[in-house]
């Protein structure tokens, strides 16, 4: 049995995701990928964006299919994961122009989104660009009813995990000079946030 795991949410989400990081990365060379998955962004992204240097990462039992993403993909613009979990990570100042992470902040603890903001804060160089995709909340409300029960049923799981409010994490990211300068409407009741490092 292959190691690579595909996701069908990945695949169909990643276009449009494209179509804003051509923009929003293409003054960036170093970016670091927060939660990679299944390792099909990275490969679909770096092989779009020759430019980049992606280094993907997340918890060990993960790099399996991420390395196999990449092995398979035979690019050699995006690195191989590193291990990397927000609430015991730490990074060097400064490190990358841009950070990327998709669908990871609905499921993790809020301190720990709290926490990927002072990472991402630390890691970025001025004027750097912070690019998180997923469902979020405005002014405490939820953009669909669909969005809502994903809550509830999140919720359910694990009362640490849900649906956050797009003004907590612009809280987050103040505290960390990262200042939100966009917010993309994306498919299935999603949308694509981005921060800059000392923008104002």
């Amino acid at each position: 049995m292959t190691s690579k795991q595909f996701s069908e949410y990945a695949e169909r989400n990643s276009h449009p995701i494209l179509e804003v990081l051509q923009n929003e990365f293409l003054s960036s060379g170093r970016v670091l990928e927060i939660g990679s998955g299944t390792g099909q962004h990275a490969v679909r992204f770096a092989a779009k964006l020759p430019h980049l240097v992606w280094q993907t990462s997340d918890l060990i039992e993960n790099h399996e299919s991420i390395n196999a993403w990449l092995s398979d993909s035979g690019l050699s613009n995006v690195l191989p994961a590193v291990t990397f979990n927000v609430l015991d990570a730490d990074i060097a100042t400064h490190s990358f122009d841009a950070v990327y992470s998709a669908n990871t902040a609905h499921i993790m603890g809020f301190a720990a989104v709290e926490r990927m903001f002072e990472l991402v804060g630390t890691a970025l160089a001025g004027g750097g660009t912070f690019c998180l995709y997923g469902p979020f909340r405005q002014n405490g409300e939820f953009n669909t009813a669909s969005n809502a029960s994903f809550h509830q049923n999140l919720q359910s799981r694990n009362p640490e995990m849900g649906i956050r409010d797009i003004e907590d994490l612009d809280g987050f990211g103040r505290s960390h000079e990262l200042h939100r300068v966009r917010l993309y409407a994306m498919p299935a009741n999603n949308h694509l946030a981005v921060w800059k490092k000392g923008a104002t």
